[in-house]
């Protein structure tokens, strides 16, 4: 802010001295690190409330691996129940979870 004094215009009429706006009416450099600042916390506040929420879904979900099963029969249908759930007992995404075990009891 600057102060303008007063002065006498052409009419004889005097005009009061005061203070008047110098600066830009734009936003000046000087809060533009706030405002980044601000923006880069939002960012990354999102990105781990999203994240979270993505994990939360699976938190219910029990851990199972190919040890805990026999045949891949038992396993396939405990994989066909929920696939997002049990999606670590197929490896290669081919659908078939855990090729490498007997396909029934006769087998073993």
């Amino acid at each position: 802010m600057g102060y303008r004094k007063g002065y006498f215009k052409k009419d004889g009429t005097y005009v009061q001295p005061h203070f008047t706006k110098t600066g830009s009416k734009s936003y000046s450099g000087k809060n533009n690190g706030c405002l980044v600042l601000i923006l880069i916390t939002m960012t990354i506040g999102f990105a781990i409330s999203c994240s979270d929420s993505s994990d939360s879904s699976n938190s219910n979900c029990p851990t199972k691996t190919c040890g805990d099963f026999k045949t891949q029969g038992q396993v396939q249908s405990t994989f066909d129940s929920n696939r997002s759930c049990y999606k670590n007992l197929d490896n290669d995404n081919d659908g078939i979870a855990c090729e490498n075990l007997p396909k029934n009891n006769q087998n073993q």
